[in-house]
């Protein structure tokens, strides 16, 4: 389950999608544009994607957490367009029987997306316009 769109994410619909009769929990995770990065104040971010490709990776990696960590079931909203502080970025859920698989699943889905996924976004500060480059893994 996946979408790339310009809208939130329709969360509560999203999180009965993903429960399964098997599923002892739901794990959310909402990334927001937050008002500053490295020291700079943000006023808003554009985020650009190459849909086609974007899709693909996404995929690869949502089957990848299903196969790696056993989880039941991934949902991910990931958003385009001009977007002010506050703003939803990106929406991921992820059932599974238990907790550990679903938090580990999470936390790497979006650590590949963001070393993957062809999604850029650009913060647009009062020193000018900046774009970010994906974050690298600790």
């Amino acid at each position: 389950m996946i979408w790339i769109q310009r809208e939130e994410a329709d969360k509560a619909a999203i999180l009965e999608m993903v429960k399964t009769p098997a599923s002892g929990c739901v794990v959310e995770f909402l990334g927001t544009v937050r008002d500053n990065s490295e020291g700079k104040q943000v006023a808003t971010m554009s985020i650009q994607v190459f849909e086609e490709m974007a899709r693909k990776q996404l995929e690869d990696i949502r089957r990848e957490c299903i196969d790696k960590f056993g989880v039941h079931e991934v949902a991910i909203v990931h958003r385009y367009g001009d977007l002010v502080v506050g703003d939803e970025i990106v929406f991921i859920a992820i059932s599974a029987g238990h907790r550990k698989e679903a938090f580990t699943a999470c936390q790497y889905f979006i650590d590949e997306l963001k070393q993957r996924v062809p999604i850029w976004k650009k913060e647009i500060t009062p020193d000018g316009e900046f774009w970010v480059e994906g974050e690298k893994r600790e």
